[in-house]
C-alpha cells in the first residue's frame, strides 16, 4: 500500500478557499432563516400584498454584484398600488451576466393595514439564482420597518443570462 501523500497543485487552493467562504455563507444564511422564523411565528404575520420588482441588467463580480430595482407593492386590503426604487446586492459566489428579470415577493407585516412608504427600508438574508438562458431564483429576507416586514419566504425570480450566484443578499427599497 503506498502511504505517500497526495500533493495538492497550487490552483487548488484558492478553489479550496473559495468553497470553504461559500460553506460558512451558508452556514449563516440557514441561521439567519432559523432565527427569523421563531420572531414572525409570535407576530403572526398576515399576508399584506405582492411586491414586484424589475432588475436591471447584472454583472457577477465573483464574490458579489449588485443590481437597481424598480417595485411596485400592491396592497391586498385597499387595491393600491405603491411604486419603490431600490437595489440588491449579493455577497458570496456570483458568476456570471443576467439581463435583468423580475422579482416577486409576497410581503407579510403585523397588521393588515400597509399604506405608501411602510416598505422603505433594508431587508437581509439568504439568496440563489442560476440561469442558462432561462433563470430561477430564490431569495428569502427579513426587514424593512423596525424588522417588522417579512417578504415571503421565498420570491419567484425569473431572468435571462448565463449566471450562477449564491450567498447573503441585502435588498434596499426606497
Amino acid at each position: 500500500m503506498n502511504t505517500t501523500p497526495v500533493r495538492r497543485s497550487n490552483n487548488q487552493r484558492p478553489l479550496e478557499k473559495l468553497m470553504s467562504k461559500i460553506c460558512r455563507l451558508a452556514v449563516l444564511c440557514a441561521s439567519m432563516v432559523t432565527l427569523a422564523g421563531p420572531a414572525f411565528a409570535q407576530a403572526q404575520p398576515t399576508r399584506v400584498g405582492g411586491l414586484t420588482c424589475d432588475a436591471a441588467p447584472r454583472v457577477g463580480l465573483i464574490v458579489g454584484s449588485r443590481q437597481n430595482l424598480r417595485c411596485v407593492f400592491r396592497s391586498n386590503a385597499t387595491g393600491r398600488q405603491y411604486g419603490y426604487t431600490g437595489t440588491i446586492s449579493r455577497i458570496g459566489l456570483d458568476v456570471g451576466i443576467t439581463g435583468g428579470g423580475r422579482l416577486f415577493w409576497g410581503v407579510f407585516a403585523p397588521t393588515s393595514h400597509v399604506g405608501y412608504g411602510v416598505l422603505r427600508g433594508t431587508y437581509v438574508g439568504a439568496s440563489g439564482n442560476a440561469s442558462f438562458g432561462l433563470g430561477l431564483g430564490a431569495n428569502v429576507l427579513v426587514g424593512g420597518s423596525h424588522r417588522t416586514i417579512s417578504l415571503q419566504p421565498l420570491s419567484v425570480e425569473g431572468q435571462i443570462g448565463v449566471n450562477l450566484a449564491l450567498g447573503v443578499a441585502r435588498l434596499t427599497l426606497r
